[in-house]
C-alpha cells in the first residue's frame, strides 16, 4: 500500500450529530475540521472534540491543538505502523480517531471560567488608543467603554507563550494592524487586530494596536500550566487608573 498516495485521503465523518472532516496535515498530523466560520456554535464543537480527545491516554498520541474551527492532532507515525501494519499511519490515526469522536463521553464537562483582566488603558501604556478611536470617528473613552463592555472567548493560545486569541469584540471598534510593526511590544499589552483582541504575554515583536497593558501576568513559566488562561475560558476587560495599576504589581516600562 502506498503510503503517499493514501494520506491524500480525506475522511468525511458525522457522529453525534455533528459533521466534521479529516485530513491529513504533513505526515504526523490529522486535522479535524468542524467548519469555516469563525463563531460560538462551531467552537463549542471543537471544544467538544477536545474533551472526548482529552480522556484518551495512547502512546500514539502526542499533542491536541485546538484553533477558531479545527483541533490539530498530532501523533507518532511509528508507533502507529508498529500496531497495525496493513494501513498507513495516517489511516490508522484516522480510524481511531473516528472510533474516539464516535463515544459518548461520561464525563462531565470543564468548568467554564470568568477571569477579570485590569487594563490601565491609554497613555504611555496604550499609545495607539488615540489611532483605534480616530480610525473608527469616537472618543477615547468610547473605546474604553466599548472594549471593557461584555465578556469575551478565548478562542486558542498561540504566536506565544500564553497569548490569547480573543473573539467577541465590539465591531466598532476594529481596528487594522499597523503598517510597520513594532521591533518590541512591552509584556502584557493588550491590542486590537481586525475585529480581535489579545494580550501580549511576553516582549515581543508585533503590529496590534496597543491601547492599554494589565498588571496581570499570562506566561507563568514556573506553574503548571504556565499560562493564566486556556482555550473556552471567558473574560472580562476592567479599567483601571495608573496607580491602580502600579499597585498591582505593574511596571512602568
Amino acid at each position: 500500500m502506498n503510503y503517499f498516495a493514501n494520506i491524500q485521503h480525506n475522511f468525511e465523518q458525522r457522529v453525534m450529530g455533528v459533521d466534521y472532516t479529516l485530513s491529513p496535515l504533513g505526515d504526523q498530523a490529522v486535522m479535524i475540521q468542524f467548519g469555516q466560520a469563525i463563531g460560538q456554535e462551531e467552537y463549542e464543537k471543537v471544544m467538544k472534540a477536545v474533551m472526548h480527545l482529552d480522556q484518551v491516554s495512547e502512546d500514539w498520541l502526542i499533542e491536541i491543538v485546538p484553533s477558531y474551527t479545527s483541533i490539530t492532532v498530532f501523533y507518532d507515525p511509528v508507533l502507529l505502523h508498529r500496531q497495525e501494519t496493513a494501513y498507513s499511519p495516517y489511516e490508522v490515526a484516522c480510524m481511531r480517531l473516528r472510533d474516539i469522536m464516535s463515544e459518548r463521553s461520561n464525563h462531565e464537562s470543564k468548568t467554564e471560567r470568568l477571569i477579570e483582566i485590569p487594563v490601565c488603558y491609554g497613555g504611555e501604556l496604550g499609545p495607539d488608543l488615540s489611532f483605534v478611536a480616530r480610525h473608527n470617528q469616537l472618543s477615547e473613552e468610547e473605546v474604553i467603554e466599548l472594549h471593557s463592555s461584555g465578556e469575551y472567548l478565548v478562542y486558542m493560545l498561540g504566536f506565544a507563550p500564553g497569548f490569547p486569541y480573543i473573539g467577541g469584540m465590539n465591531k466598532r471598534i476594529s481596528a487594522p494592524r499597523k503598517e510597520t510593526p513594532r521591533l518590541s511590544i512591552p509584556p502584557r499589552s493588550v491590542g486590537i487586530a481586525g475585529e480581535q483582541t489579545g494580550i501580549y504575554p511576553i516582549e515581543t515583536p508585533g503590529g496590534w494596536q496597543v491601547i492599554g497593558r494589565t498588571p496581570k501576568a499570562l506566561f507563568l513559566p514556573d506553574e503548571d500550566p504556565p499560562a493564566l488562561l486556556r482555550a473556552g475560558d471567558r473574560i472580562s476587560f476592567k479599567p483601571i487608573s495608573y496607580d491602580e495599576y502600579l499597585s498591582l504589581g505593574g511596571d512602568k516600562s
